[in-house]
């Protein structure tokens, strides 16, 4: 199966809500490889890659986000393949 990417940036009450954590999870669960980190600008970045059915449920959860957070904005591109070699899904600090 083809792999997909999927490059995110995540806007609103997302730092301090368990967003990464939450993101981390979700991703290991479908699957997907990639990480995911805080900007210091208060957003969340993600880059995940994997089959693009999996990689479509990820943008979905990422919209909505864990229960604490609150998603104002989500600017994300996808891309065929995978653009860095990526192994697990793992949080960036």
């Amino acid at each position: 199966m083809d792999k997909v990417s999927l490059h995110c940036h995540v806007s609103g009450r997302v730092q301090g809500v368990f967003f990464r954590a939450s993101t981390r999870e979700q991703a290991r669960e479908l699957g997907l490889d990639g990480w995911v980190r805080n900007l210091p600008d208060g957003r969340v970045e993600v880059l995940a890659c994997g089959p693009a059915d999996a990689i479509d449920r990820l943008h979905a959860w990422l919209a909505e986000g864990p229960p604490l957070a609150r998603v104002e904005a989500l600017d994300c591109r996808r891309g065929a393949g995978c653009p860095e070699a990526l192994t697990g899904f793992h949080i960036i600090h």
